[in-house]
């Protein structure tokens, strides 16, 4: 039987992906795990993977073309399989409809007399859909319910409303506030559909004379255009700033014994240790003491993970990236150190997987290695928390009513107000604070 290449969803708040490139051809023989293109979503350029052996067919969308999440973009044939006529493509434009409904017991809303899971729930929030008109093939509606009937729905629209201006949710809301016309905005999206950055790039009514654009920084006047990525990271960080209630906690900690602790891992190993992954040991620890930290809010709903799964910022040319650790708290040290460094290697080379983004329970923002004393980070929503790390600096501090010079961090922690308070934000960063100036509570 075919297996479908769905274009995946890689942050709560991705609409579509862009196809970079394709890796394969049509035809051509491919492994399951093979990357298949590249894709450029709101946090990364991606490598998407075969899901099973066979031959590629039934290729639905070009290079440069911008596809909505979760639809089939290609098919992976079994020996023997004929591939199926082509799907035409589709917009992501859909009818108003009413809001979803209550929440039911157990994390699931209620759709008639069935229930919703917390996924489908949210896809059909995000596209305006009443819930109670979607079909489940069982006793829940699942994510591929809804996904299958949004491509039901925009087959129609496009059948049926040629004159429609095609436009995604996000980019009617954006022309909305910018007051700019959808119906003179080029689009370039599936079909013709005008996309978010799409909005964003059209000259506003009024607008200034245009300056000159370059696409690399120059010196003298001029504007950089900034890559996909950039600007979706722009629109996801202003998103979380203006809509996510942050507040900080700042906290000093003397830093020698995690220097020592460094000095001793770099003799014994063979691997280039950096702080960053002491770090990740000591808050996945904490994070395992504290869950309430280890968690997410969406939908009014807080979620808290068994697994600790830590990201870490990264910088790019194409933008900030937050490849996963998953796991954190099951790794030795070791094995954190080769994943910290295989995830930096792809997120710098533009070649990050799906997975390597995906799953992410908190996140770590180390600038100590720039000469940043101390910085607030932007929560990257919906998850509770981030950690902002700052440079390892001899302070003079009061030991035992002294003053004394000694090596100390700053660590700030931007907390959701909606998941954590200040006494669990606080007891969380103390837990850190000892773990840091005291490594060997690690053994206990």
């Amino acid at each position: 039987m075919a297996k479908k290449v769905i274009l995946p969803a890689l942050g709560m708040a991705q609409e579509t992906g862009k196809i970079v490139r394709w890796l394969k051809a049509e035809g051509e023989q491919v492994e399951r795990g093979e990357p298949l293109a590249e894709i450029e979503t709101d946090k990364a350029t991606v490598d998407l993977e075969a899901p099973a052996d066979g031959v590629l067919a039934n290729v639905t969308a070009a290079a440069g073309d911008d596809v909505p999440v979760g639809q089939v973009i290609a098919l992976i044939l079994a020996p023997g399989e004929q591939p199926e006529e082509k799907s035409p493509r589709i917009s992501s434009s859909f009818p108003p409809a009413a809001p979803p409904q209550e929440s039911a017991p157990g994390g699931e809303r209620s759709s008639g007399r069935r229930a919703i899971s917390p996924l489908a729930a949210r896809i059909a929030a995000e596209h305006n859909l009443d819930v109670a008109t979607l079909g489940a093939e069982g006793k829940r509606i699942q994510k591929a319910d809804v996904l299958a009937y949004l491509q039901g729905q925009q087959q129609t629209v496009a059948a049926t409303s040629p004159r429609l201006v095609m436009a995604s949710p996000k980019a009617r809301r954006l022309a909305l506030e910018q007051g700019k016309d959808l119906a003179a905005i080029r689009g370039s999206g599936p079909g013709g559909a005008v996309l978010a950055a799409d909005v964003l790039a059209a000259t506003p009514p009024q607008a200034a004379p245009a300056v000159n654009t370059v696409t690399e920084p120059v010196d003298g006047a001029g504007e950089v255009a900034p890559s996909g990525v950039w600007r979706l990271m722009a629109e996801r960080t202003t998103q979380s700033w203006t809509q996510t209630p942050h507040f900080f906690l700042l906290r000093e900690v003397r830093a020698t014994r995690l220097l020592a602790w460094h000095a001793q891992m770099l003799k014994r190993c063979s691997e280039n240790i950096t702080y960053t992954d002491l770090l990740v040991k000591v808050a996945a620890v904490a994070l395992r003491a504290h869950p309430r930290v280890n968690a997410t809010w969406d939908a009014g709903k807080i979620t808290l993970y068994d697994e600790v799964n830590v990201g870490l910022a990264v910088a790019s040319e194409q933008g900030l990236a937050v490849p996963v650790i998953h796991g954190a708290d099951t790794l030795t040290l070791k094995e954190i150190v080769e994943r910290r460094r295989a995830l930096v290697e792809r997120a710098r080379g533009g070649k990050l997987r799906p997975q390597d983004l995906q799953g992410g329970t908190f996140t770590i923002s180390n600038l100590g290695m720039y000469g940043v004393d101390a910085f607030n980070a932007i929560i990257n929503a919906p998850q509770a928390a981030i950690l902002a790390v700052g440079r390892v600096a001899e302070r003079v501090i009061a030991v035992n009513g002294q003053a004394s010079v000694q090596p100390t961090m700053m660590l700030s922690l931007s907390c959701d107000h909606r998941a954590l308070d200040g006494a669990r934000g606080a007891q969380f960063l103390a837990t850190l604070a000892e773990l840091i100036e005291e490594p060997l509570g690690l053994l206990g």
